[in-house]
């Protein structure tokens, strides 16, 4: 399965690529609907429509559109409607002239000073008869499904690129960790030699402070304790390198199943940011402490592209 981005734009339009529209059109001209979809990055999946108030009415069609193809993502959707470029005028039928002058009688009977309907009025008013809210209402929908259609190949396209980004990224991970692991048993003898040289130096105390040269005071083994524990603690940096592998893997995993993977993606390199740092603190050499510099970067620069998968 791919692996999607929440960013992403589409838009289509009535009438765009139709032959001989062109012709139809000068034989009873229309008014055309245009539809975009613009998608940006979202912890949940939040849809706001903007339509005319021809086309309130398909608003939950339109909601149960993009629920069906779509999971996370700001979302919204505009809708508008293009006056034709060159309109007829419209020949009002015998009905809706009654129909007209039946409401203009009643208006006038509660508001004697309106306004009497115009001879513009009638003809705007048959325009927009011919053109009902239904009739192109019966567009909007697979309008809106063309630039769904749009809008998820858009997405797809942008999530194969970070997709690309996050295992080159992985790789340079691996490569610092490979640096690394080599640098735990130098770590581990530099800690011992610093344990050694503070134990004897507390020996030292111990044996001139009581004078007796073979029975270690009661204070150089409580000394030679605390140096032992916090050296135990100093050098176990390579249970830090194992998670940040076994991180590594995770993410590789995710993103060859792709799908709806962007949660887990978030919570993953916070994991791989707690154990660089983790690493990077108890790094007693310069260049493992680069070498954690250098993995917080790469990770959070996944971290701002991982906000945008799905």
């Amino acid at each position: 399965m791919p692996v999607y981005s929440m960013t992403g734009y589409a838009s289509a339009q009535s009438g765009a690529a139709q032959p001989g529209s062109d012709a139809e059109a000068a034989k009873s001209p229309r008014s055309r609907i245009g539809v975009e979809i613009r998608s940006v990055n979202s912890r949940f999946l939040d849809l706001a429509f903007r339509l005319p108030e021809e086309l309130r009415q398909h608003e939950p069609a339109l909601r149960e559109l993009l629920n069906g193809r779509l999971k996370r993502g700001k979302i919204e959707l505009r809708a508008a409607i293009e006056a034709p470029q060159n309109p007829q005028v419209a020949d009002p039928s015998p009905r809706l002239l009654q129909r007209l002058n039946a409401v203009q009688d009643q208006v006038l009977s509660w508001l004697p000073g309106a306004r009497p309907l115009s001879v513009a009025d009638v003809i705007r008013l048959a325009s927009v008869e011919g053109q009902a809210s239904g009739d192109l209402g019966e567009h909007l929908l697979p309008l809106a499904r063309t630039a769904l259609n749009d809008l998820v190949a858009a997405r797809e396209r942008e999530g194969s690129r970070l997709a690309a980004m996050l295992t080159g990224h992985l790789a340079q991970l691996r490569a610092l960790a490979a640096l690394a692991t080599p640098l735990v048993p130098q770590l581990v003898d530099e800690q011992r030699q610093r344990f050694l040289a503070r134990w004897q130096e507390a020996m030292g105390l111990a044996t001139s402070a009581s004078g007796d040269s073979t029975v270690p005071s009661e204070a150089a083994q409580d000394r030679a304790m605390t140096e032992a524990t916090a050296f135990a603690i100093r050098i176990d940096v390579a249970e830090e390198l194992t998670r940040l592998s076994s991180h590594l893997d995770e993410i590789e995993r995710l993103i060859a199943k792709g799908g709806e993977i962007g949660k887990r993606l978030d919570f993953l390199i916070q994991e791989l940011h707690r154990e660089a740092n983790t690493l990077g603190s108890k790094s007693a050499v310069m260049e493992m402490t680069r070498i954690s510099v250098d993995m917080k970067v790469l990770i959070e620069q996944m971290r701002e592209q991982v906000q945008n998968i799905e």
